[in-house]
């Protein structure tokens, strides 16, 4: 089966958001822990900066990360012609 053009800069476009988030989503979990002693030297709202990572930091940026998945997928489903009917 061929794609189309328009198909194939869907995919690309679709692949490169969520490579760019799961690169920050690898940041968040993994490199952050793994700096976790250095981290704890720097204050966040009282708290030393790894824990506030670990405890409820990457939470929120997971969280945002959804919403701005969302957002872009669906701009991107809309300049594609793939977006379904409201």
């Amino acid at each position: 089966m061929q794609l189309t053009q328009k198909q194939q800069e869907y995919w690309s476009r679709n692949l490169r958001i969520t490579a760019i988030l799961l690169g920050i989503w690898f940041v968040v979990t993994y490199v952050m822990a793994y700096f976790a002693v250095p981290l704890a030297e720097i204050n966040f709202f009282g708290w030393p900066l790894s824990f506030y990572m670990a405890a409820q930091g990457s939470l929120i940026v997971f969280v945002v990360q959804l919403f701005v998945f969302a957002r872009m997928q669906h701009a991107i489903d809309r300049e594609c012609g793939m977006a379904e009917e409201e």
